[in-house]
């Protein structure tokens, strides 16, 4: 209590009091006294002229009037303080200048920086890293620790002068004893913490089994994931696998789960090698994955077209393998060979890979008697993503494939997908129509007759994001269907 209270006591400065000066006072009597002998003698003097009484009223004026002057003048120039005035503060000593990089409202501007370094696992080793980051006006919004066998991985992440160069910062960490210091720059949707992050992708996976690959990528950051089933498309072994508990190998930058649908899912990260946090976390993600078995959101979209007819549009799974089969059996060979870029007969065999929501997700329409009709795919490939269509030959020219791509779009874009790629041919007029119709950014890139056209995704991310008025992930058009 004792320290409290002396903590919150304020001192309040006394008013000044002003030194009484007696020789000051002396000398204003004597000046006093000799003003009075001058002035009687003056005054007998004219007293006994001829315009004495004038005289004397000029100067009873001018006296009144030097008197008042002088009584002006001392206030106005007085040196000495007011008595009831407060002792000036302290001046407090001058911090450094943000120097440049200052934004309009004098604040000095920052940017986001995510950087890990090794540090000795010992006492202090932290401290000097925090310190160092604190000579540089760094601020520390986030930190985790990955224990490693010698030392300990810190990944940070910082808010920092954007004057300050990135060099910079990793030599000043490098002197404070970081080694392997990876960095790079950050944006808002870093700013949620860890655990809030892996209960969500957690939760996204719980819902949809396609959600693996999404949630591994975005838990482990820039990487590249490939799932390799163990047969392929064409009916022969991948000869791909991996122990249960997974593996990581080539020095530790190549982490093998075992895939749960068969096979294994690779995830690739060259410029920084996976901790045993991270490969922890994602074998925990893919075990919750296996132990759910196969799910897809149950959902659909009734809509009416142009001609008054009404269609479904909703996810497929394996489970329409049989449908889309029959489907297949009706449309003409020129459909399936501008779909698959191959003979026709190998059509069917890549129907079991599409279906997976492993490699993907698929979207099928469905017409009012149950019968399938178009398929989209949004299949992922390492770090891009394609988009394939097919529409059965009489349902074509209707805007179903407009549609299906508009909604395959927004799957990517949910995804976090930065573009998404068509391989077509220079003939299939209505794929190249329907990718303009996106009004999005497109590359076109011809090889052999093969066209592959790009379209660019930034902008309807951030159009979705300032629409949601949120840095989360929003939910697109496309995702949001009517039981």
């Amino acid at each position: 209590m004792t320290d409290m209270t002396e903590a919150n006591t304020t001192t309040y400065a006394k008013p000044a009091r002003r030194h009484h000066h007696w020789r000051r006072d002396l000398v204003e009597l004597a000046a006093l006294f000799t003003a009075v002998a001058v002035a009687d003698a003056v005054a007998n003097t004219i007293a006994h002229g001829p315009d004495g009484p004038y005289l004397l009223v000029v100067s009873a004026v001018v006296l009144v009037a030097t008197a008042t002057f002088h009584t002006w003048w001392a206030r106005r120039h007085s040196h000495a303080p007011p008595a009831s005035a407060p002792a000036p503060a302290p001046t407090p000593p001058p911090r450094p200048g943000p120097g440049p990089g200052v934004g309009d409202g004098g604040e000095q501007r920052t940017v986001l920086w995510r950087m890990r370094t090794t540090v000795r696992d010992e006492p202090g080793s932290l401290a000097a890293l925090c310190g160092a980051l604190a000579e540089l006006r760094v601020d520390i919004l986030t930190l985790q620790t990955h224990p490693l066998a010698e030392g300990t991985v810190d990944e940070f992440l910082l808010r920092a002068p954007e004057p300050l160069p990135s060099a910079e910062l990793t030599r000043r960490v490098a002197v404070a004893g970081g080694t392997r210091t990876w960095i790079e720059r950050a944006d808002a949707h870093d700013l949620v913490d860890t655990p809030a992050r892996v209960l969500g992708l957690a939760t996204r996976t719980a819902l949809d089994a396609a959600e693996l690959p999404l949630a591994l990528r975005q838990l482990l950051g820039r990487c590249t994931i490939h799932s390799v089933p163990a047969v392929s498309a064409t009916g022969r072994p991948s000869g791909r696998t991996a122990p249960v508990e997974g593996a990581l190998e080539q020095g530790d930058t190549v982490m093998l789960l075992r895939d749960p649908y068969g096979g294994v899912i690779t995830v690739e990260r060259a410029y920084l090698p996976f901790t045993p946090t991270e490969f922890a976390r994602a074998r925990a993600l893919v075990e919750l994955d296996a132990r759910l078995g196969p799910r897809i959101p149950r959902g659909q979209d009734v809509l009416t077209l142009p001609e008054g007819e009404e269609i479904t549009v909703r996810r497929a799974d394996p489970g329409d393998l049989k449908a889309a089969r029959a489907m297949h059996d009706r449309c003409s060979d020129r459909t399936l060979g501008l779909r698959y870029h191959g003979p026709v007969a190998d059509a069917d065999r890549y129907l079991n890979h599409l279906l997976s929501p492993r490699f993907g997700r698929t979207l099928a329409v469905e017409t009012a008697s149950g019968r399938l009709v178009a398929l989209g795919h949004l299949l992922w490939d390492g770090d891009e993503t394609e988009v394939a269509l097919l529409v059965e030959d009489d349902w074509q020219r209707r805007g179903i494939g407009s549609e299906l791509l508009r909604r395959l779009v927004g799957l990517a874009v949910d995804a976090g997908c930065a573009s998404v790629y068509a391989v077509t041919q220079a003939s299939n007029s209505g794929m190249v129509a329907a990718m303009r119709g996106l009004n999005l950014p497109l590359d076109y890139q011809i090889e052999e007759g093969t066209l592959v056209i790009t379209a660019r995704l930034q902008s309807l991310s951030a159009h979705r994001r300032d629409a949601a008025g949120t840095t989360a992930p929003a939910v697109p058009h496309s995702d949001r269907h009517r039981p």
